[in-house]
C-alpha cells in the first residue's frame, strides 16, 4: 500500500512544482527579453530600448488591491535609482478612459503598458498571479520572479547582489 501511495504522489508533487516552479523567464533562455506593446497614452515600448540600466516589468490589473498597494513603491524605485525603470503591464481588458481615469487617482510615474490577454508578451507570457514582476538584468535576461506583492526594497536587494 506505501508503494502505491508514493507511485502516486511523486508525479502529483513532480506535477505541482511544475506549475507552480518558473516561467519560462526563470528557465535558460537564448537571448535577452524583446518585445513591444503600445503605451497608454499612444506611441510603442520597447523592452530592448531599456538595456544598459536595470528593468522592473509589473503585471498588474485595476481590481488587484496588493497591485495597486505596490505601484507607489514601484513609482519611488523608478524614480530613485538612475540605473532603474519600471513598466506597468497592464493585465485586464480595459479601455484606455477607464485605465487612464483609474491612474489618475493613484500616484503612478513609471509607463503602462497595455497586454492583450489573449497574446501576452513572450517570455513572460500569462502570469499565474497578480501581481507579479520580473527584474531583467542591463543585458536583457531575466534574473528573478516576484509571484505576488514586492517592495522596492526587494528589487534592490536583487539587483545589489547581481552587481
Amino acid at each position: 500500500m506505501m508503494k502505491i501511495r508514493i507511485f502516486l504522489f511523486a508525479p502529483l508533487m513532480a506535477l505541482l512544482l511544475a506549475m507552480v516552479g518558473g516561467t519560462r523567464a526563470d528557465a535558460e533562455m537564448e537571448g535577452p527579453v524583446d518585445f513591444s506593446l503600445e503605451k497608454l497614452g499612444g506611441g510603442t515600448v520597447s523592452v530592448a530600448d531599456y538595456r544598459g540600466q536595470w528593468l522592473v516589468v509589473n503585471y498588474w490589473a485595476t481590481w488587484c488591491a496588493p497591485c495597486i498597494k505596490e505601484m507607489p513603491e514601484l513609482s519611488a524605485l523608478h524614480n530613485g535609482r538612475d540605473d532603474t525603470a519600471v513598466l506597468g503591464l497592464a493585465y485586464e481588458e480595459v479601455d484606455d478612459a477607464t485605465l487612464l481615469a483609474f491612474l489618475d487617482e493613484i500616484d503612478v510615474d513609471f509607463p503602462i503598458l497595455k497586454v492583450d490577454v489573449y497574446n501576452p508578451p513572450q517570455p513572460f507570457g500569462t502570469p499565474m498571479v497578480l501581481p507579479t514582476t520580473y527584474v531583467v538584468n542591463p543585458e536583457g535576461m531575466p534574473v528573478k520572479t516576484f509571484r505576488g506583492p514586492v517592495t522596492r526594497e526587494d528589487i534592490k536587494h536583487v539587483i545589489e547582489d547581481q552587481i
